[in-house]
């Protein structure tokens, strides 16, 4: 399966929707796509990773580097992990919680809780 990406704007958030497989592939496609985000100016972002049905530790690498890069340019970034997507689970958020890193990031069930200043993020 390959990797789609569609950008959206709910507010002054921008959204970026990944569906498909992140992987040593697409990983750098997801990257690029973060990286034009910011270079527009975005500093407020969602990841909504509900439609990614597989990740590897490139694709682990890519939200890494992508928290890293929205840190130091005081930005926010928020991920879409639903506890029961993408089959039964979010693939995502077990390989997350696997390599320990899970915690590092503002994890939220769906696009409107994430761009709800008011709402918490879903604990690790």
């Amino acid at each position: 399966m390959m990797l789609d990406v569609e950008q959206g704007k709910q507010g002054a958030w921008t959204v970026l929707h990944v569906r498909g497989e992140l992987d040593l592939v697409s990983s750098p496609v997801v990257r690029r796509r973060i990286h034009d985000a910011v270079a527009m100016g975005r500093r407020d972002l969602v990841l909504d990773l509900s439609g990614v049905l597989f990740c590897d530790s490139s694709g682990v690498g890519v939200l890494i580097s992508a928290r890293r890069l929205m840190r130091s340019c005081r930005g926010r970034l928020r991920l879409i992990l639903p506890a029961r997507g993408a089959v039964e689970g979010s693939h995502v958020n077990r390989v997350l919680a696997a390599l320990g890193v899970r915690r590092l990031f503002e994890v939220y069930e769906d696009v409107a809780a994430a761009v709800d200043e008011e709402a918490e993020p879903l604990s690790a």
